[in-house]
């Protein structure tokens, strides 16, 4: 009844430890003390300096009322303290993998069940996102009607709800068929070793699968509908240069939240490339996870304040204002906000 699930994305971060400063080893090499030293002090100041723009960034949201009135930037602002709280568990758990080899499996339960939930809930909010540009650019003047804060807070609670529900289940299945006193040892801290049961690979295979389809596809028609609303612009003698400049900012943001979800499915895939790279590179095995670990849970949290905080003209006016800790009054031209 107990076989070893396939990979999930904490299982990128977590393998880590079997590198422990002096202690284990990876295909027979070990990392030194200035190799792992580097490594981490790398790791903690990416995560310092994307702390500081993802805190300032939470400070001018909640500085500024037409941001927490508009729905475009609450869905924003989720995503930035959701990544926040992913690099935060990733980079601690990079960390404490060099130090502890097994940890007590309450505390594994706990960082997997978060890890899980935060990796899960991007995609969502991706394509909560997107829906919301596609409507402000094909449905104007319905807008106001259909993208309310209230719809917003209840889009982002039955995101939770969704992405919660995978690792909650697999603590019932593992409580019902779990081993005794497993919650009481301490283990190697990965996905598949706390949660063992067969049926829990295949009831997350099952949903990842839905779950991104369905993500990739509201992606593919909002970009698709947006693409026509560009083109009908474009040729219409009517339309404002300020409109179609609109529309073409929200294809382009479209296509960056594409590029996201990209960047989130690699987490899903990693893990088994980076094995089978480890089984025919052996000596290069630290390495290699090192790359991985930058590359696809460190790097792409760069994206949000790209799309948001640097493209936006109206939030970039009031963030810079807000890193330059300066006091005077920012004036903006009244109407509504430039869509992306």
């Amino acid at each position: 009844m107990w076989s070893s699930s396939s990979s999930t994305p904490l299982d990128l971060l977590t393998s880590n430890s079997s590198s422990v400063l002096g202690g284990g080893a990876v295909g027979g090499t070990k990392d030194s003390f200035a190799n792992a030293l580097t490594k981490n002090i790398v790791a903690m100041l990416v995560w310092l300096a994307l702390s500081i723009i993802n805190g300032s960034m939470v400070h001018t949201f909640l500085q500024h009322s037409r941001f927490r009135e508009n729905p475009r930037y609450i869905m924003f602002i989720c995503m930035v303290m959701n990544d926040a709280l992913q690099l935060s568990l990733v980079t601690a758990l990079y960390v404490v993998s060099y130090i502890f080899r097994k940890i007590p499996a309450s505390v594994c339960c706990g960082l997997v069940m978060t890890a899980v939930l935060t990796t899960r809930s991007t995609p969502l909010l991706l394509a909560g996102m997107a829906v919301e540009r596609y409507a402000s650019i094909c449905f104007p003047l319905h807008y106001a009607r259909l993208c309310t804060v209230r719809r917003t807070l209840l889009l982002i609670g039955l995101v939770l709800v969704l992405t919660a529900t995978p690792p909650v289940s697999d603590l019932l299945i593992t409580l019902v068929h779990g081993p005794p006193g497993l919650f009481r040892s301490n283990i190697f801290c990965d996905h598949p070793r706390l949660f063992r049961h067969r049926s829990i690979y295949y009831k997350n295979v099952a949903f990842d699968v839905f779950y991104l389809s369905s993500v990739a596809l509201t992606l593919l028609y909002t970009y698709c509908k947006i693409m026509l609303a560009a083109r009908a612009a474009a040729t219409s003698t009517h339309r404002a240069s300020t409109g179609l400049a609109s529309v073409r900012r929200a294809r382009n943001t479209v296509v960056l939240h594409g590029v996201q979800l990209l960047l989130c499915l690699l987490a899903f895939v990693v893990p088994s490339l980076q094995a089978a790279l480890i089984s025919r590179f052996p000596l290069l095995g630290l390495e290699i996870r090192y790359v991985f670990f930058l590359g696809v849970y460190i790097i792409p949290r760069f994206m949000s304040p790209v799309i948001y905080g640097f493209r936006d003209e109206q939030f970039r006016k009031y963030w810079t204002r807000s890193l330059g800790g300066g006091r005077r009054a920012i004036r903006v031209q009244p109407g509504v906000l430039k869509a992306l």
